[in-house]
């Protein structure tokens, strides 16, 4: 206890004259903050990843400034004005437009991979979860008449509105990969330590407090005007006047 309560201390999530060797109140909460800083689970408990992370030796923090450091001395020269950061892997490109009560179209491998499987065994949960079939010239198929066995040329749209994997909002950026932060009805997952849920896409966890930001350049398009559209729940794009970076990073 007493080396765990040193550490905090030395981190400075702890006052130098509490020198108590009980698992005490003020303990604990140093420990959640120290937790919530180093995107741990927040459990107040010094489990083998918390552990781990207040071991870890000065020099390899040393390290990560340096490293990060030499990232930004490559990236801040190309940044001018308001940037979305997001930390995973690396990419650039400019958000041009958000989309309101978006409908989903399921990606090839989340079709393949996940969804396949249960259309073979029925094909009702599409209507359960809102979900047309289309064939290569948009028109609409009864999933009855599919053979799920051999599906040739389908796209698989699911509606807007509640229960839309990509929830209320979706932000769009080009790429090659299909990719694109949005929300979601999924809003647990944001109280997991590791997030890595999606098949590739970004949950954003305030989506409309983004949403009023990219939006605050374009005329006629402030929280309230945000707010009102969603709730008719119709779907429709808005372009950005002045298109926000996005950078992409680890």
């Amino acid at each position: 206890m007493a080396s765990l309560r040193r550490r905090l201390v030395l981190g400075g999530y702890l006052a130098e004259e509490d020198e108590s060797d009980r698992f005490d109140e003020p303990l604990g909460t140093a420990l959640r903050e120290f937790q919530t800083e180093q995107y741990l689970d927040v459990d107040g408990r010094a489990g083998r990843q918390t552990r781990a992370a207040l071991n870890l030796l000065v020099g390899a923090r040393i390290d990560q400034v340096r490293v990060n450091l030499e990232r930004a001395r490559w990236l801040l020269p190309q940044i001018q004005g308001d940037v979305v950061v997001v930390d995973i892997a690396g990419f650039k490109s400019n958000i041009e437009m958000v989309a309101l009560n978006p409908t989903w179209t399921v990606p090839p491998t989340i079709l393949s991979e996940d969804l396949l499987p249960k259309l073979r065994r029925n094909s009702g949960s599409l209507a359960a979860n809102r979900i047309r079939v289309f064939d290569s010239d948009g028109h609409e198929r009864d999933p009855s008449s599919v053979d799920w066995n051999h599906p040739q040329g389908l796209v698989l749209r699911q509606d807007a509105g509640a229960g839309n994997s990509l929830g209320r909002v979706a932000i769009r950026f080009p790429n090659p990969y299909g990719i694109y932060m949005h929300d979601t009805p999924h809003r647990e997952l944001f109280s997991e330590g590791r997030r890595a849920f999606s098949s590739g896409c970004i949950r954003i966890e305030r989506p409309l407090e983004l949403v009023e930001h990219l939006l605050a350049n374009t005329p006629g398009w402030g929280r309230g005007k945000i707010d009102a559209a969603i709730a008719t729940g119709q779907t429709r794009s808005v372009v950005l006047d002045h298109p926000v970076p996005i950078l992409i990073l680890y």
